[in-house]
């Protein structure tokens, strides 16, 4: 039996969309493989056999989703235990079964990507790649046939650890000139999958909740605005802030209570 390792990262107020993810990952993301969840977090404090817990401080955007490559590689000797890794973003729900189809074979480049649900339609030359030749990310004119969205991406263990290596220093030696891709993560994984082509899950993978689509949904991406939207989850919560409101309306309602039994 294959095992799954399948990357998790919520920090900050991310962890809303857990119970729900692994609710609907445990009914229907390869249920006939064993599967261990490896979630990066830093509020998330979860007792579950099938969880591999590990600290991850919340970096402000867009570090969350542009180090998402060194946080994985920082965990390699865990994750290098599992057959097949998959990272799957915070804010996706398997809508129904997705089985061995996700799985590459062995005569296949070992690597998965998911055609992104907003370009499927369009020519390369309306991709937002990164244009910039003086980033690590950079894909010239004519290059590519298909854009991949960074919220899914896979493949045996070895090769998907060896992704995340190779990108991990594509996006420091981007920060070393002081250039941060276009669309950071998903800039540089579309750089990678031009030369190592993967297994290519058409855009029912990535299924955008507030859109239709032609495909089957098989996962979906909850519409962020309905929890707050994109600048409220990737802000910093202040508990020092929220601590000092609450002491202060709990001294308030004391002197009230002083006020009003000084009346009687």
């Amino acid at each position: 039996m294959n095992t799954i390792g399948v990357v998790y990262i919520c920090t900050g107020r991310y962890r809303m969309f857990w119970e729900n993810f692994i609710s609907s990952a445990e009914r229907f993301f390869l249920p006939s493989c064993l599967k261990r969840y490896f979630v990066f977090t830093d509020s998330l404090n979860l007792r579950d056999p099938r969880c591999c817990v590990i600290s991850q401080k919340k970096l402000g955007w867009p570090y969350d989703t542009l180090m998402r490559f060194e946080m994985i590689s920082r965990s390699k000797g865990l994750l290098s235990e599992m057959d097949f890794l998959f990272f799957v973003n915070a804010n996706m729900l398997f809508e129904s079964e997705v089985n061995r189809e996700i799985l590459p074979g062995s005569s296949e480049n070992h690597l998965v990507g998911v055609q992104h649900p907003g370009y499927y339609k369009q020519t390369c030359a309306a991709f937002p790649y990164e244009r910039n030749p003086n980033s690590a990310a950079y894909i010239a004119a004519g290059e590519g046939e298909t854009y991949y969205q960074g919220c899914l991406f896979g493949g045996r263990s070895e090769e998907f650890l060896h992704l995340c290596e190779v990108l991990q220093r594509r996006v420091q030696q981007d920060l070393n000139n002081g250039l941060i891709a276009t669309w950071h993560d998903e800039s540089h994984l579309n750089r990678f999958f031009i030369s190592a082509a993967p297994l290519t899950l058409n855009p029912g993978y990535a299924y955008p909740e507030a859109v239709r689509i032609p495909f089957e949904k098989k996962i979906v991406q909850l519409d962020k605005a309905r929890f707050g939207g994109h600048a409220f989850l990737r802000s910093f919560e202040n508990p020092a802030k929220t601590n000092s409101v609450g002491a202060q309306t709990k001294s308030l309602a004391r002197a009230l209570r002083r006020l009003w039994s000084s009346l009687g």
